[in-house]
């Protein structure tokens, strides 16, 4: 048996949470303040996962400099808190979540998150759900370089006492897969999210699961493999 603890590592928008309407709102918000037309919401779900300033900057439109980012980013922090605050931005559960979640902590599993999301944003998130206990490790791109960089999962793994060999990556975005890879650890992509079941695979997902009653098992398989 390894020495190493095991660690079921999850993204949160479009993994944990339902966020796309929350973030498209912000981020129009956020490009309205520049005099910018808002990017289509697909346009946004293909950004979800990477740090804020880098999914912006992504989004900009030809021929409007970076210099336009910070303002944009300001804006969006403001509109999400805001609509936080009001009740507008509802980042509703994936069904099965709980009950997956029970399971991979009965079979020994730690769990931590690693997201794009900030750290008062992804804490405000836990703790509107009541799973502010649940996870022993948050990583954050505030804290740490976004993905698919393998420095958010590295930092995880080093604070579980887990090891690529231990640990499995679980989102919903070809970035999480990639940053799985580039950490060495296993990657199990999910279907409800914001990447494409394919995209996924592409990215270098073990398996694509299709609902949460199928990810404790699948989780437990590629850290046995």
């Amino acid at each position: 048996m390894s020495a190493f603890n095991r660690l079921a590592l999850f993204d949160c928008d479009g993994t944990l949470v339902d966020s796309q309407h929350a973030i498209i709102a912000a981020m129009a918000a956020g490009f309205a303040s520049q005099g910018l037309t808002p990017p289509t919401d697909e346009a946004v779900r293909r950004q979800v996962g990477l740090s804020l300033e880098v999914a912006v900057l992504g989004l900009l439109p030809e021929g409007v400099g970076a210099g336009a980012v910070a303002g944009i980013v300001a804006a969006y922090k403001d509109a999400f808190f805001e609509n936080r605050a009001n009740g507008i931005a509802q980042e509703p559960l994936y069904p099965g979540l709980v009950a997956a979640l029970d399971a991979l902590e009965t079979a020994g599993f730690l769990l931590g998150i690693a997201t794009g999301k900030s750290h008062r944003g992804l804490v405000a998130t836990l703790n509107h759900h009541g799973l502010g206990g649940r996870f022993i490790t948050l990583q954050t791109a505030d804290r740490a370089q976004g993905k698919p960089s393998p420095d958010m999962a590295l930092k995880a793994m080093a604070e579980a006492g887990a090891d690529p060999t231990t640990t499995v990556v679980i989102g919903d975005t070809s970035y999480d897969m990639q940053m799985a890879r580039n950490a060495g650890a296993a990657a199990l992509g999910v279907a409800w999210g914001y990447h494409a079941p394919q995209s996924l695979l592409a990215a270098g997902a073990a398996r694509v699961c299709h609902d949460y009653a199928e990810v404790p098992a699948a989780v437990a398989a590629l850290v046995a493999a």
